[in-house]
């Protein structure tokens, strides 16, 4: 009896993972090549493809572990979670939580975030650019307003806190860098990933700095994110920081 369209449809996604089934093999015509051996074709191209595009999505992650050990990776992740979409740009957002678990990658406890910075610049990199808040669109406002304004993150901005040291072990990776290895016990980071006209880019947050984004990124006023960032920071600089956040295109336009 022919598989309905729905179960056929089950069957083939389940057989790109590895399960064969013999029903499939009958539903699907041979010629020269056999229905098993063309099935066999699609599943390698299925791999091929989808770790390809996990590739140019994480590089960082394929510097870091090899070409070998992140085609495993990928298609270990391909097995788990095949596409739910048509735009490879956006397929991989549960890579990070998978590199988590993964026992081959155990050593390597930074990777699972280095995964999440990834994935963060690929965010951003995907994102409309919108308009930015401006120092002139705050001066618009009356003063007496300003404490309790919030304000929200412009598109693609994405905050990667991590208890490693993100950015050095990035700028470790990239091609051309020096080969000296990166001291995991340097301390934490906190990386505001950010979209300009042409890339996308992360710069280093302090500590008050990250509360506060997080704060704003809670719909807290801005008085309450600044009581935040002081909390996480007594040294934090209100109107320094703020400057600095305005200047990176971190916010977007008032509405």
């Amino acid at each position: 009896m022919p598989l309905a369209l729905r179960d056929l449809q089950a069957a083939f996604a389940a057989h790109i993972v590895g399960a064969d089934r013999a029903d499939l093999v009958a539903a699907v015509a041979g010629d020269t090549i056999p229905a098993a051996a063309r099935l066999g074709v699609y599943r390698h191209q299925v791999f091929e493809s989808l770790g390809t595009a996990l590739a140019a999505t994480f590089p960082t992650v394929q510097a870091l572990v090899g070409t070998a050990f992140f085609r495993g990776l990928a298609r270990a992740f391909v097995r788990h979670a095949l596409p739910q979409q048509p735009v490879l740009a956006e397929y991989g957002g549960d890579f990070p939580a998978f590199v988590a678990g993964y026992e081959a990658a155990r050593d390597l406890p930074y990777l699972a975030d280095v995964a999440r910075l990834d994935w963060a610049l690929n965010v951003a990199f995907q994102a409309q650019l919108g308009e930015r808040l401006q120092v002139t669109d705050l001066s618009l406002l009356p003063a007496e307003r300003l404490p309790s304004t919030s304000i929200s993150w412009a598109a693609g901005v994405v905050l990667v806190s991590s208890p490693y040291p993100l950015d050095r072990i990035w700028e470790a990776s990239q091609p051309g860098a020096a080969s000296d290895a990166v001291d995991l016990n340097l301390g934490g980071s906190n990386l505001l990933v950010l979209r300009r006209s042409d890339d996308a880019f992360f710069v280093s947050l302090s500590a008050g700095e990250a509360a506060f984004m997080a704060a704003l990124a809670r719909g807290m006023s801005l008085e309450q994110s600044a009581g935040a960032a002081f909390e996480a920071d007594p040294d934090f600089e209100l109107s320094t920081s703020f400057a600095r956040l305005l200047a990176w295109g971190a916010f977007a336009a008032l509405q």
